[in-house]
């Protein structure tokens, strides 16, 4: 155990975290993602939404400076966005580089783009169109 971690960043996660370096993108899969086919590393994270994960390595993730958008996420059907969206801005918001806006892609380009990241971690998150992909960038003090 060690102190200040989060207890549901599982060993696994604090592992890949740790590995990963700048440009490096971890996908948040929802429940309905087709995870072990897309993963290149897959870690399972049953029990937890993305919202909560999102808020357990923040804390411990630096994102991207040297893009435009904060994350990525697949576009959605329907008039209004999902809910969980507006709970991603809020999450990131209070963190550097998390106030950009997000980028959209189609399902197929969400596909294609979350096989090249670094890791998909699987969630047990329940509501379509939540799929997040977030960019590491580097400490700066």
């Amino acid at each position: 155990m060690l102190k200040g971690i989060s207890k549901i960043i599982s060993p696994d996660l604090l592992k890949i975290l740790a590995e990963t370096g700048h440009g490096d993108e971890i996908v948040f899969g929802d429940s309905n993602f087709p995870a072990a086919s897309h993963a290149q590393r897959l870690v399972r994270a049953d029990g937890h939404s993305i919202t909560a994960m999102l808020e357990a390595i923040m804390p411990l993730f630096p994102l991207d400076y040297a893009v435009d958008y904060s994350a990525v996420l697949m576009m959605f059907r329907g008039d209004a966005e999902p809910k969980v969206w507006s709970r991603y801005r809020e999450i990131l918001r209070d963190y550097p580089d998390g106030n950009k806006t997000f980028l959209t892609l189609q399902k197929p380009d969400f596909y294609e783009r979350a096989k090249k990241a670094y890791c998909v971690v699987a969630t047990s998150e329940s509501e379509g169109f939540a799929n997040l992909i977030i960019r590491k960038g580097i400490i700066r003090n």
